[in-house]
């Protein structure tokens, strides 16, 4: 069936316009007089594939498309149950439901929102029926890789493919000169591809004129920034590598491998992460056209290896222009890289188009990280501000810094604002999600009603250093397209740490985003950026204040706290640091005193072991083998002496948390039961027949019962003169007695104060001496 307007095809043929239009018009005038209750056949009208420029023709037709020119087009098709998605996603990173982060799996996912089987195989046997080659079924159902010719895309979509002049770049495109329409009674989301007015485009520039550096810093050549320095700076760990997790990078161009390996030689570092190239739609991993294209692909990898040295895989997902529906989805189907990062943007037909998969990564738990941008605030136009795919809702978007860093290859020093960073009100129109609406203020000047960017930010100044295009190696280098990579390798640290302990990866970001930003840690987990501005020139500036704005987000990440709270990680927090027992019998056991555990993580703790070392013991706990967050449960612990003097020992705590294990220092000091103090004294020469002054001593009761039965008595030439004890001494009491020495001779004299009592090692002494001259 053809549809009014269908000429140039006549044209192609040979066939004159007017008869071809007379004969089509005597067609539907004939429809009009069909038999009554005949089925008419409906075409599937779809929408958002011609450009504003087309369609009021700003943009000047040059042409037709060969007709036997090959193209690569995706059929993709719409979600089911977007209410229960929505629903689902909510649930999914809410702390206080059973759902959350317990991700889907693609198989899951596929069941409960992709399209029915019966639906995708209508799409596939439409593509075939209509002539094209079917080059791949995801097994998500969202597309229908298709190749087919001009011809049989005009004729299964009732479209004129046509070349126009681009009306703002040197360049022309193709497009199709109508919305396409399908004979096919299944929905159709879009089918992209169909034209290449916007190209996208990488991030990554050199600073302009070559300018010099904006710090000294860096380790690497020239003082520039290496991806070293920034684990160092935003991680400052070792601990962590990466182990076990995978980074993807979303490229639309090839590159070479020597240039990776050349960049870590240079920077005198190992290489030790495997690339896998995942290449889509019969693209050369190891070709391109444009050196800057390249120089992207390589620092993304470059950057993502260096802040995660020890991941398992980078998986660098390769496609051509105009089909970043099929590398996307691609990453989602593998479900290997649960952190993932997009350096590039574009003007897409339907800002809606990517969104499903987007959705999908969010179910599955991977994490999406997309440039802001590097041409400062956004002015409300996406084919000039870099700002698709960035302010989609489920994505994080990544601002960028200058960073001042404590000489090279240090720690965080300072950051300011980056005043090429992207950053606004969403271009589209995509509305501001319920998690971004309590942090829009008159400060950040954002908006109450459209999603906002970015949500993190990370280094992005023109100090980089990179190398590219078959061996060339720069300083100057710069762009969001550097932040973004960077975000995606301190994800797999933090992906690395819940996983080993036995949580879930952390998935969509930006929920548990801003509730930290919103809560007391956000200072200790983030560098807020509170100086500067995006200034592009435009008379739109946007300024980075105190907490969330519309240049850095929340800032950039300061390392294991925030790898803590984003990672499910548990943290324990006790009481207290030391118990001091003070003096006990020695084989009595003293009364309990208590330490309370409080798990002020962000996941349950699980306790493998609490002991105690010395001559300490547990009591009693209330701790099982798991506390939940914000839970407490309590230890007592006594203590019971063998020896005497000071003792110490721990109480230890072994677990899962960060700093497991953790330990309360223990001490006391063993005595006897009772004592008598200080055991011996000399007293100065005295004459004979005459009384010094008095010496005192105390009797102490350790115990924890009555001291009874006690008796003091002297000998030799030394009486008591005072006491203040009686027959009995009440628990943990004292009592003084004071004796003189009254010789009787001369020359060394000497005695014993003796106290005969109830305790176990009655009697006590002091041993006495004098001289009498």
């Amino acid at each position: 069936m053809k549809i009014l307007g269908q000429e140039d095809k006549g044209m192609r043929n040979n066939t004159p316009i007017q008869p071809r239009l007379a004969l089509l018009v005597c067609a539907v005038m004939f429809s009009c007089f069909t038999i009554p209750g005949q089925a008419q056949q409906t075409l599937q009208v779809l929408h958002n594939h011609v450009r504003p420029a087309v369609a009021s023709r700003q943009a000047v037709p040059l042409g037709l498309l060969p007709p036997n020119q090959r193209m690569n087009l995706a059929i993709t098709l719409p979600l089911r149950n977007q209410l229960e998605l929505t629903s689902l996603l909510d649930r999914l990173y809410d702390p206080t439901s059973p759902d959350y982060r317990h991700f889907l799996s693609v198989a899951q996912f596929t069941e409960a929102f992709g399209p029915t089987r019966q639906d995708y195989q209508a799409v596939v046997q439409f593509a075939k029926a209509n002539g094209f080659t079917v080059t791949d079924t995801p097994p998500n159902r969202l597309l229908v890789d298709i190749n087919g010719t001009v011809a049989q895309v005009e004729r299964a979509f009732h479209v004129v493919m046509r070349v126009y002049q681009h009306p703002t770049e040197n360049r022309t495109f193709y497009s199709p000169d109508r919305e396409p329409s399908l004979d096919l009674s299944v929905p159709v989301a879009h089918i992209a591809g169909l034209n290449n007015f916007s190209i996208p485009r990488p991030g990554a520039r050199r600073g302009p004129g070559g300018q010099q550096l904006q710090s000294n810093a860096g380790s690497g050549p020239g003082g520039a920034f290496l991806g070293s320095d920034m684990r160092a700076a935003y991680y400052g760990g070792s601990v962590l590598t990466g182990s076990g997790q995978a980074v993807g990078l979303l490229e639309f161009s090839g590159y070479s491998l020597s240039d990776v390996q050349l960049y870590f030689t240079n920077a005198k570092q190992p290489l030790n992460v495997p690339i896998h190239n995942v290449p889509l739609d019969g693209v050369n991993p190891g070709s391109w056209t444009n050196s800057n294209w390249e120089a992207e692909v390589v620092l993304d990898i470059d950057q993502a290896i260096s802040m995660a040295p020890g991941m398992t895989q980078v998986r660098v997902y390769i496609a051509p222009p105009f089909l970043d529906v099929d590398v996307f989805n691609k990453m989602a189907t593998d479900n290997l890289a649960k952190q993932l990062s997009c350096s590039w943007w574009w003007s897409p037909d339907d800002p809606a188009l990517d969104d499903p998969i987007f959705q999908e990564f969010a179910a599955q738990g991977q994490t999406l990280f997309v440039i802001s941008g590097d041409l400062g605030a956004y002015t409300g136009s996406d084919s000039t501000d870099e700002s698709y795919p960035g302010e989609d809702i489920y994505v994080t978007t990544v601002g960028g810094t200058e960073l001042t860093t404590n000489g090279a290859g240090g720690p965080w020093e300072s950051e300011t604002a980056w005043n090429y960073s992207g950053g606004g009100r969403s271009d589209d129109g995509f509305p501001i999600p319920a998690w971004q609406v309590p942090v829009i203020n008159s400060s950040n000047a954002g908006s109450t009603t459209k999603r906002n960017s970015p949500d993190v930010a990370a280094e992005a100044a023109f100090d980089n250093y990179i190398c590219y295009d078959g061996g060339v190696c720069q300083l100057n280098w710069g762009g969001t397209s550097f932040a973004t990579p960077r975000w995606a390798g301190f994800m797999a640290l933090v992906n690395q740490q819940a996983m080993a302990n036995g949580y879930s990866p952390v998935g969509f970001l930006n929920p548990t985003l801003y509730s930290i930003g919103q809560g007391v840690e956000y200072n200790n987990d983030f560098h807020d950026i509170t100086s500067g501005n995006n200034n592009n020139g435009a008379g739109q500036s946007y300024n980075a204040v105190v907490g969330y704005d519309l240049v850095t987000g929340w800032g950039s990440p300061n390392g294991q706290s925030l790898i803590n709270d984003l990672g499910l990680a548990p943290a324990v927090t006790l009481s207290a640091t030391s118990l001091a027992f003070g003096n006990q019998v020695i084989n009595t056991t003293s009364a309990a005193k208590m330490v309370t555990l409080t798990n002020t993580g962000t996941a349950p703790l699980s306790l493998n072991s609490i002991n105690t070392s010395g001559s300490f013991a547990i009591f009693s706990k209330t701790c099982g083998t798991t506390v939940g967050v914000g839970a407490k449960c309590t230890v007592k612990v006594t203590f019971t002496p063998t020896l005497l003097g000071k003792l110490t020992g721990t109480l230890s705590f072994s677990d899962n948390a960060p700093n497991s294990p953790q330990t309360v220092v223990l001490s006391g000091t063993g005595v006897l039961p009772a004592t008598l103090i200080p055991a011996t004294a000399t007293y100065a020469a005295q004459v004979i027949g005459t009384t010094s002054l008095p010496k005192t001593f105390t009797l102490t009761n350790n115990q924890t019962v009555m001291l009874s039965s006690i008796g003091i008595s002297t000998t030799g030439d030394f009486a008591v003169s005072a006491t203040t004890c009686t027959t009995s001494l009440a628990a943990k009491g004292k009592c003084t007695i004071s004796v003189v020495f009254k010789p009787t001779a001369t020359g060394n004299r000497t005695g014993k104060l003796s106290v005969s009592d109830s305790a176990k090692n009655s009697p006590q002494t002091v041993v006495l001496s004098g001289t009498g001259v």
